[in-house]
């Protein structure tokens, strides 16, 4: 038997953490993807991949190959492989093809300690988009997307798949939705892994998120901010009535609190902050400019003052 360096199958040293592996095992998954490569061999190379990720993708597995790894071990009389007599101890039996070296490796300590290879599926992730309204009132959406799987020859293959799913109300954006089982099926029976959402919120000129504090611009007369006034406001979850203080300026932040996005067990409603907006009436009719000129004449304002 010829010793596999999977490490080297993977391009990573063997101090690499779990994530490095799994990142590099996916990057030249891809590279060879059959449907894609041009390699001549990417249907042995994917297999080859496969192969040591099904060893360092698992600790136990990783840890019993680990074992193996001392120099001392690799060259057997004949030039080639062969583990020490007392290898596997203290690791679960693991399975797979017969072609595959870890499986010879095991038989070669006890062949009755094999059993059908099984390993939980990987976790996908995703970004749902949703509208910020939703996340005040909660939704269903319908998405699909696009699954790499692995087929029966140990291919990877994409498949679109279609999942209904509720948006919980009081999400935020870059929260993670958790949907058990949805993620990369699992081997030998394992159970598959899952699939995590990531909240984004559409892009609303209106609006502002900060967690879940909400700031919204608001249009006000300049009647309106000088004399102060009651008006309606549309807001994510509804109209609400607001009253504008008198002798309001521009930019000034009206606070409705735990009027924000809703809040949940684990964290409190956020509030919703009103920015007023003085939007001025054109100066298109000689009425209107009559007024205009009326208040240049008779207020004395000067918004310069002090500069």
């Amino acid at each position: 038997m010829d010793y596999k360096d999977y490490y080297a199958v993977l391009g990573v040293p063997k101090t690499a953490s779990a994530d490095e592996i799994k990142a590099a095992y996916r990057k030249l998954v891809r590279k060879y993807h059959p449907d894609v490569s041009k390699e001549a061999d990417a249907d042995a190379k994917t297999k080859e991949l496969n192969e040591a990720y099904g060893v360092l993708g698992d600790p136990e597995k990783r840890a019993a190959y680990d074992e193996l790894g001392s120099a001392q071990y690799r060259q057997a009389e004949g030039g080639g492989f062969r583990p020490p007599p007392d290898w596997g101890a203290g690791f679960e039996s693991f399975g797979g093809a017969d072609s595959d070296f870890f499986q010879d490796l095991f038989a070669h300590v006890g062949g009755a300690r094999r059993r059908g290879f099984q390993m939980r599926g990987d976790d996908s992730h995703a970004v749902i988009e949703i509208a910020l309204q939703d996340a005040y009132q909660g939704a269903s959406r319908t998405i699909s997307l696009r699954v790499p799987e692995a087929d029966e020859h140990g291919r990877v293959i994409t498949r679109q798949r279609t999942l209904n799913v509720t948006i919980p109300k009081g999400v935020t954006e870059g929260q993670q939705l958790r949907l058990a089982g949805q993620g990369q099926p699992g081997s030998g029976g394992a159970p598959a892994g899952d699939l995590y959402l990531e909240i984004r919120f559409a892009e609303d000129r209106r609006f502002r998120v900060e967690g879940r504090d909400v700031y919204q611009t608001v249009p006000v007369a300049p009647w309106e901010a000088a004399l102060g006034a009651g008006i309606e406001v549309g807001t994510p979850s509804g109209r609400v009535s607001v009253t504008i203080p008198p002798d309001s300026q521009g930019g000034r932040k009206l606070r409705l609190k735990g009027r924000g996005i809703p809040g949940t067990a684990a964290a409190p409603a956020g509030d919703l902050y009103l920015l007023l907006d003085i939007a001025l009436p054109p100066a298109s009719t000689p009425q209107a400019r009559a007024l205009y000129e009326q208040m240049a004449r008779e207020l004395r304002f000067n918004p310069r003052q002090g500069l």
